[in-house]
């Protein structure tokens, strides 16, 4: 089981660099994070980090109009080519610069690269298996500066290039005699955004400096004549008068002779004889629009326009977008989202949401336009993040950053829904309590903050008499005492939960305190400090520390196996050793200086190896077992150890993203000046008004930031409560590795009379029992689905009472998964309540192995309970107003019917009986 974890989702950052693109229905948007892409599910609510990465972080996404391909493009040109179906890389291309922007046609059958001042088509990838799925058509040249954007017209005849000289180039996507290339001027600064109007060649152009020029085309699209190119015929055709070939045979004779495909003949192209003279496609700006600018740094940074309705959205570098009709350049309307630079905007295809991406602030918010409302509105740790703790049910996830932020993360979708700001500094710890309804944050700020996740409030904040910096955390099993250990003052302070009173403050230890652990099923409680020791507390003794074990390095982490029985400590030199807490003596070590395999920094005078052996490993935790022990440090590598055995059992690589530092192992040769590696050289500040972190107080930017490579590092790791995934938290951000969901053919006790043919044989004799039995022996999921759905509701007890009890913690973990995506509730509750009501006392005996199971059953019934909670309360609601209206419109009625009869025994003289009339309110009424 251990060797199947794979790389699942990435939390804790939802956009990073590059262009956002919908899906081609429009209900799903994809974002690049990193080296990685992201589909957010707009209409479910999930997200889904694909399993494929590039050498870079990714600079351009390109989408194929049938929504099924994608191109990836990283910072250097290395392209990857995805398929979105299968989740699998198809090609590998390299541009050999990087690239600005990529489109491609809509036809589907051609896509356009610029790079440098460069526009390159290529033929798109068909259906078919191909050796170079990427074939160069043609190269157009023309601007003199760096190309910045694209577009198509409706029938791929045409596509418009813009650059950062100011100019905007239309070039033909095939050989039209009457249009080679045109360029255009008016602008005075960097062009963002170009478009064709539907179904024409009309262009709309926006430049950064806030100003939208209106280009009326003289030609419409199919006015443009189809040209051809003619070669000359070798001398001794031409003097047997040959007949001119046809222009299939001339094209396949140019293929054949090797012409060059990528030339543009530049001046006026021959016209056919038979097709007479054809005037030249000409443009004439119409009309010259700007947008309102509102200070010196409010520069347009992105644009774009949706061709069926009208309607161009720009981006600012203030954080505000604007809606306006073209070509009427009527204003809909204005919004600020942001305070920092809007880098990416983008629309779906029916027009209705917006996209828009903040890389500044790592922010990523879907805006629909008609009902001005949020469809989606998510933000990441724009800074490190540096630690996670998982609810007690594995249903959240929290995250603390060096933004002061901390962050709960709801693990079936993915999506981040409440957002803690109190704390002033970085985070250093984050714990969940044993209800799993409380999260307990310590800061750098001096203060230890619980938060409820019922009212989502701070609701305790614990402070130290003298300010003190809080490094680590622990809360004890019974959510009761809230511990906290200083860097600054060497000392551990205690708190209750219920009351906010510092209780004790424990005083020993002669350097930092790095890491704490509260026991499982003890009141103690372990400290580890760089004064080379590790204490152990004893809760109910006056706190005293009752044992003090002696390391040969200064400790780094400390943490307890799930039963309580064991204690691991990581220390400076990379080892890590295992201790009995009970006895206080060493029972095991494992060596692991060697396994983390640290890359070599920009900066670095030694070599890879040698830079290994100063470091360590600083994040420890335990499988769900308690036999394997999970091993993070500065290193791109997280180790997994078998505790018995004292063994490496697998590494998994975080990352493989070029673009954070200490990744390479050796050293290029080709970077390296007698100054010194160019890695080092700063590129400036940036795009747009450069902000990148900006100095506390200032609100429009720090001019002197610049760029920097974060160092790949792993800062904590976290086993999930139900043994089926583990999460760590990096420099990337979260990320997630579960057990494959793939099918495994995994069989056991089969012979020749086990087939699918003799399952299915069972069912129709109705034997249940035996039918269930030989499914789990050829361990097919959709086999024992399958089999599992067809037993009756009414035999479920007796068929699970009949099992025998091998049987029984299998079909028990596989009722735990199916209740997770299956629309059959009350089906395989009913399922589960049986199996656990029939066998308990004997599952009991096995708690310790069955722990995950009924974790993760516990996950899935708390997920079912909160949503249908929230659905009978709405309709509860809902039932209660409709009969509370009903009786005061009946009321009202009979008001007004005594009223009537009260006039007519004055008129007439008479009093009309009216107790037996009653006044019926259709459901309808009662609803309105």
């Amino acid at each position: 089981m251990k060797f199947a974890y794979r790389f699942s989702n990435l939390y804790g950052a939802v956009y990073r660099q590059g262009n956002l693109s919908f899906s081609k229905d429009g209900n799903s948007v994809i974002s690049p994070v990193g080296n990685r892409i992201t589909v957010f599910d707009l209409k479910n609510n999930t997200s889904e980090t694909l399993p494929v990465s590039t050498k870079k972080n990714i600079a351009c996404v390109g989408l194929s109009p049938d929504g099924n391909l994608a191109i990836l493009v990283d910072e250097d040109g290395a392209a990857v080519l995805v398929s979105l179906i299968t989740r699998a890389v198809l090609h590998h291309f390299h541009f050999h610069k990087p690239v600005n922007s990529i489109r491609f046609s809509p036809d589907g059958r051609k896509f356009v690269v610029t790079k440098e001042n460069v526009a390159l088509m290529y033929h798109a990838p068909g259906k078919h298996r191909e050796f170079n799925a990427f074939v160069l058509d043609k190269s157009y040249y023309g601007p003199y500066d760096e190309t910045t954007c694209i577009d198509w017209t409706d029938d791929s005849k045409c596509f418009v290039v813009g650059s950062k000289d100011m100019s905007t180039w239309v070039f033909g996507a095939e050989r039209w005699v009457n249009l080679i290339y045109y360029s255009l001027g008016g602008h005075k600064d960097v062009v963002v955004g170009c478009f064709f109007e539907k179904d024409s060649l009309d262009l709309y152009t926006v430049s950064q400096d806030g100003k939208l020029c209106v280009w009326e085309s003289d030609t419409e699209l199919d006015g443009l004549v189809l040209g051809r190119r003619r070669r000359r015929k070798p001398a001794s055709q031409q003097e047997k008068g040959g007949e001119e070939d046809s222009e299939e045979e001339e094209e396949e004779r140019d293929e054949e002779d090797g012409e060059p495909r990528g030339e543009v003949i530049r001046g006026k192209a021959e016209a056919p004889k038979d097709r007479g003279t054809v005037p030249n496609v000409r443009y004439k700006q119409k009309s010259t629009h700007f947008f309102n600018k509102e200070g010196e740094f409010n520069n347009l940074t992105a644009a774009t326009f949706h061709k069926s309705t009208h309607i161009l959205v720009t981006g600012f570098a203030s954080g505000v977008f604007h809606l306006h009709e073209l070509p009427d350049f009527n204003l809909i309307h204005s919004l600020s989202i942001s305070d920092q630079r809007i880098a990416t905007v983008s629309m779906n295809y029916s027009g209705d949401w917006i996209g828009f991406g903040c890389s500044g602030m790592g922010q990523l918010l879907v805006w629909e336009w008609q009902s001005e409302s949020y469809i989606f509105k998510q933000q990441g740790h724009f800074n490190n993040m540096a630690s996670l703790a998982y609810s007690p049910d594995g249903q959240y996830v929290a995250t603390g950053g060096d933004d002061g932020k901390v962050k709960v993360w709801n693990t079936n979708s993915g999506l981040c829904f409440v957002t803690f700001m109190e704390h002033t500094s970085s985070i250093s710890h984050v714990t969940f309590t044993s209800s799993g309804f409380v999260i307990v944050s310590a800061s750098l700020d001096g203060t230890v903050r619980a938060y409820d996740l019922h009212r989502y409030r701070n609701f305790r904040t614990f402070t130290s008499p003298r300010p003190a910096q809080f490094s680590c955390l622990a809360v004890d099993v019974s959510g009761e005492l809230v511990s906290a250990g200083s860097q600054d003052s060497f000392e551990i302070f205690l708190w209750s939960m219920q009351t906010g009173r510092l209780l004790e403050v424990l005083a020993g230890h002669e350097g930092p305190v790095s890491s704490l652990c509260f026991s499982p099923v003890q009141s103690v409680l372990a400290s580890a400090s760089w004064d080379r020791t590790v204490q152990l507390w004893d809760m109910k003794d006056s706190w005293q520390a009752k044992e003090t074990l002696k390391l040969a390095a200064d400790c780094l982490a400390v943490t307890y196996r799930p039963d309580g029985q064991e204690l691991a400590v990581a220390a400076l030199n990379g080892e890590i050793t295992f201790w009995n807490p009970h006895t206080a003596t060493q029972t095991a070590s494992v060596s692991g200086r060697h396994d983390l395999e640290t890359g070599r920094k920009d900066t670095d005078k030694v070599s890879a190896k040698q830079s290994a052996k100063g470091k360590s490993f600083s994040a420890l935790c335990y499988s769900a077992d308690g036999e394997s022990m999970l091993a993070g440090g500065q290193s791109k590598f997280v180790c997994i150890y078998n505790i018995r055995e004292q063994m490496l059992l697998k590494k998994f690589e975080i990352s493989c993203n070029l673009s954070f530092d200490a990744m390479e192992e050796f050293l290029d040769r080709r970077k390296m000046t007698e100054f010194g590696s160019l890695a080092l050289v700063d590129e400036g500040t940036g795009d747009g008004d450069g902000v990148h972190l900006s100095l506390p107080g200032v609100r429009r930017g720090d001019m002197s930031s610049r760029h920097f490579k974060p160092e790949i590092r792993v800062t904590s790791l976290r086993f999930s409560p139900t043994g089926r995934s583990w999460a760590a938290t990096t420099t990337e951000g979260l990320l997630v590795y579960s057990l494959d969901g793939t099918l495994t053919f995994d069989p056991y006790d089969l012979d020749l009379d086990v087939t699918p043919a003799s399952v299915r044989r069972q069912l129709r004799r109705q034997e249940w029992a035996s039918a269930i039995v030989l499914a789990f022996r050829l361990n097919e999921a959709a086999l024992i689905q399958e089999v599992l759905e067809a037993v009756p509701h009414q035999q479920i007890t007796v068929v699970g009472g009949s099992l025998p009890d091998v049987y029984i913690e299998k079909l028990l973990a596989f009722v735990a998964g199916s209740l997770e995506r299956s629309s059959h509730l009350q089906f395989y509750l009913s399922w589960a309540q049986s199996l656990l009501l029939l066998h308990g006392q004997k599952l009991k005996n096995r708690c310790g192995a069955l722990l995950p199971t009924i974790q993760s059953l516990q996950k899935s019934l708390q997920r079912h309970f909160e949503s249908l909670s929230k659905l009978c309360d709405w309709n509860m609601y809902t039932m209660r107003y409709a009969v509370a209206l009903s009786k005061q419109r009946g009321l009202k009625r009979r008001t007004e019917e005594e009223e009537e009869d009260d006039e007519e025994e004055d008129d007439d003289g008479f009093v009309e009986d009216s107790s037996d009339r009653m006044s019926e309110v259709s459901l309808g009424e009662m609803v309105l």
